[in-house]
């Protein structure tokens, strides 16, 4: 009971801390969203950084766009972090338990990662898709998140699924680094305690948990950047006109992986895969950091709740059983 006590704390704390870096840095993704969905066709080229996507939206009065599939975006994150905290550390307490090691290794830790991440991809999947829709749609033209998911088949709900079960390996790398570089802080402190039944997870300051954050997605980023760059193509696919002036279904071929990659390289080069890497780095680190830094700074408040509600939950039940 006592790691399932610890997972429902982690996944809580991760949740919470999903929402707040989400809603703060919102504007800023949906102009890094717009931004990677642009594939330049000859010289024409839409935006030429995320700044132009702002100045878009200011000089069309459509500011408030910026925060178009919020709501949408706030739910996936909600669910996705909350799933993925849980299976993260449910299956991390698990190992060290059966295996019988006080720490986890980066290859064990990786593995892990990449289960818990498979498998929250798969269940929020659909919103992902939703949120992209209606960051990348033109300002004031976004539709709700049941009419963004009831125009489209089932099928595409997912599009992207392949790419995105690819991209698991970003938390894994993410939140390995991050475990790793904060067992050995904590190792490095002399008054660092092991922690015993009951007692509350250690935890770091808020810069410290703010830089570890941005260091570890920083790095996860650099690795994975031309799938993520794929994987916004694929669930933005539009029509385009081709350089003839004809149309073609660009769409149906951009939503795989082959076509996505395809469509990028015949546009623009081997250095298309690596367009938008400084916003989307600006972007997901501080959202990261944000993330993990109140993440770290409300785990033992909502350690110290749970508890409360187990005890609260087990007097409620003596007393059933008694009357």
């Amino acid at each position: 009971m006592a790691f399932d006590l610890e997972s429902v704390s982690e996944a809580t704390s991760g949740a919470i801390g999903a929402l707040v870096s989400t809603t703060v840095l919102y504007p800023l993704d949906t102009c890094k969203t717009k931004y990677q969905a642009e594939i330049r066709t000859g010289r024409h080229q839409k935006y030429r950084n995320i700044s132009d996507v702002l100045w878009q939206a200011i000089s069309t009065r459509q500011v408030l766009s910026l925060y178009q599939g919020l709501g949408t975006k706030n739910l996936q994150s909600f669910i996705s972090q909350f799933i993925y905290f849980y299976g993260y550390s449910f299956f991390k307490r698990l190992y060290l338990q059966k295996s019988g090691n006080k720490t986890i290794g980066t290859k064990a830790n990786l593995i892990i990662a990449a289960a818990a991440g498979a498998f929250n991809v798969v269940v929020t999947m659909p919103l992902d898709t939703a949120s992209s829709k209606m960051q990348t749609s033109e300002f004031g033209k976004s539709k709700g998140l049941w009419k963004t998911l009831s125009e489209g088949t089932l099928g595409e709900a997912f599009d992207g699924l392949g790419i995105s079960l690819l991209l698991t390996i970003n938390p894994s790398i993410q939140y390995t680094v991050f475990d790793q570089l904060k067992q050995r802080m904590l190792k490095s402190k002399q008054n660092a305690r092991t922690n015993g039944p009951g007692s509350s997870p250690e935890a770091l300051s808020a810069f410290s948990a703010f830089v570890l954050g941005a260091v570890s997605k920083c790095v996860a980023t650099c690795l994975t950047y031309p799938a993520i760059r794929c994987k916004v193509t694929i669930q933005a696919a539009e029509l385009e006109l081709e350089e003839d002036g004809t149309k073609e279904p660009q769409e149906k071929a951009r939503r795989t992986i082959s076509g996505a990659l395809y469509s990028i390289w015949k546009r623009e080069g081997l250095l298309g895969f690596f367009k938008g890497l400084q916003a989307q780095i600006l972007k997901t680190v501080l959202s990261s950091a944000l993330l993990l830094m109140v993440k770290e700074k409300i785990t033992r408040t909502t350690w110290v709740l749970m508890l409360a509600l187990r005890k609260y939950l087990l007097v409620n039940q003596i007393r059933l059983k008694n009357t």
